[in-house]
């Protein structure tokens, strides 16, 4: 029987990957390990290999095309059989698309006119509910799979709402009758077409933009690009995250006087001890009281986690990745120091590993370095918290005799769902963070 070669799911949130590049061709002889295609995940390029000896066939892709995961790539032939015979069936487990429905991939919708026509779950539920012929329904998923937005593109078209009125949201009202905008034009993305305040503001944003181009009498130079690869995951997780994550933040300064002691000593030794690593030993430390800080949310399920995977923001050319620092409660600062550098080059030169960029619990960006006083920072899904870290600035500040004295300080703000994290929990946290970064002696406490 051949082998049917998936797409790997690379971590817990990934849905799809997009096939950068075959490695091999149609009828080519691979050995187990060996690379058959190269796939872009979150954050990192993968290869994909070759499970054991055979021969490859049935590429179901090609490159540039988005693959959601477990789908099959490819099959593989053993040793002794027949290219293209006995082709096997998909695999069936259950994979979460774009739209949060859980779809089986051989799961499909027989219909009276003898037409089998793959559909998820839910798009499956909603037609029977509103008595939707599925067969004048066109679907948009892999493969022609009819997925729940597309049930609710026909019942936009065929659902009034009870009173006789366009259906929208109130807010999506009030909008669009401040900005003269009539919702009969608007095109809803909510559910059973429902218009939203975001559909609305689009259509004032493309009007604006019409208006403003034909004002216009002079044409300047410009470029446009596409968000793909990197960029558009950026893009992606992180709306997603700001749009589903009641998103609070908490602020505070500390006294770096502590932190420049213990690097100036080192220095002296010709030890390199950056203020990002002590800030990735301190808060995996702290995290270890504050459990509740150190988790990760899908849909409505918690996880907490017993080790402190901290993750820390590393600017590229193109964007931006996060190596993870695994297990980061257990090193001392000089190992925090050494992962850390070792990620960071790596990140640097696309060398990443998917292992280096997955289950992490905590994140830091630090963009002391630009010269930025303080900002916010959106939260890395699916964790629930991630700390932003300033420049050092010194102010003066009066001393117990009410003199001045000139003292440092580094602003940290940190950014927490207020699904899993209260305030209570959040401040708790900051303030155990802020004592140990005053007197980092108390790291080995």
């Amino acid at each position: 029987m051949p082998v049917t070669i998936i797409l790997p799911k690379f971590g817990f949130t990934l849905e799809s990957s997009t096939i950068v590049q075959w490695l091999k061709n149609e009828g080519d002889s691979v050995r187990a390990g060996d690379p058959i295609c190269e796939v872009t995940t979150d954050k990192v390029n993968m290869e994909i290999e070759a499970p054991e000896a055979g021969t490859l066939y049935g590429f179901r892709y090609k490159a540039g095309d988005e693959v959601p995961v477990t789908e099959v790539i490819c099959y593989l032939a053993r040793a002794g059989e027949k290219v293209g015979e006995g082709l096997p069936h998909p695999p069936t487990p259950l994979s979460i698309n774009g739209e949060g429905e859980s779809v089986r991939s051989d799961l499909a919708l027989r219909l009276p006119s003898s037409a089998v026509v793959p559909v998820s779950p839910v798009a499956q539920r909603m037609a029977t509910d509103y008595q939707i012929d599925l067969a004048k329904v066109s679907g948009t998923g892999p493969s022609g799979r009819i997925m729940r937005r597309d049930v609710e593109v026909a019942l936009h078209g065929m659902v009034a709402d009870p009173v006789g009125k366009v259906r929208a949201t109130p807010a999506a009202r009030h909008l669009a009758q401040q900005t003269g905008i009539v919702l009969a034009e608007v095109q809803g993305s909510g559910p059973r077409g429902r218009i939203q305040s975001a559909d609305v503001q689009t259509v004032v944003d493309q009007r604006t933009v019409a208006s403003n181009a034909s004002l216009s009498t002079q044409h300047s130079a410009h470029s446009t690009f596409k968000l793909t690869g990197m960029r558009r995951t950026i893009a992606l997780r992180l709306q997603k995250s700001y749009q589903t994550a009641p998103h609070f933040f908490l602020e505070t300064s500390i006294d770096s006087g502590g932190i420049e002691s213990l690097r100036t000593k080192l220095k002296a030794r010709r030890e390199k001890l950056s203020v990002t690593a002590i800030l990735v030993r301190v808060c995996a430390s702290v995290l270890m009281k504050h459990r509740i800080v150190n988790a990760t949310i899908n849909d409505d399920e918690v996880t907490l986690w017993e080790a402190a995977n901290i993750g820390v923001a590393v600017a590229l050319d193109d964007g931006l990745v996060v190596p993870v620092i695994h297990g980061a409660e257990q090193l001392s600062l000089s190992a925090t120091q050494q992962k850390l550098d070792e990620l960071t080059q790596r990140a640097r030169t696309n060398t990443l590993h998917i292992n280096d960029v997955t289950d992490g619990t905590f994140t830091i960006s630090n963009l002391g370095m630009y010269g930025i006083d303080r900002f916010t920072a959106i939260i890395n899904p699916p964790q629930v918290a991630i700390l932003a870290v300033g420049r050092t600035q010194k102010v003066f500040v009066p001393d117990e005799n009410d003199q001045p004295v000139l003292k440092s300080f580094i602003n940290l703000v940190l950014s927490a769902d207020h699904r899993v994290i209260d305030g209570a929990n959040a401040a708790g946290f900051l303030a155990e963070l802020k004592q140990v970064l005053e007197e980092p002696a108390l790291m080995v406490w």
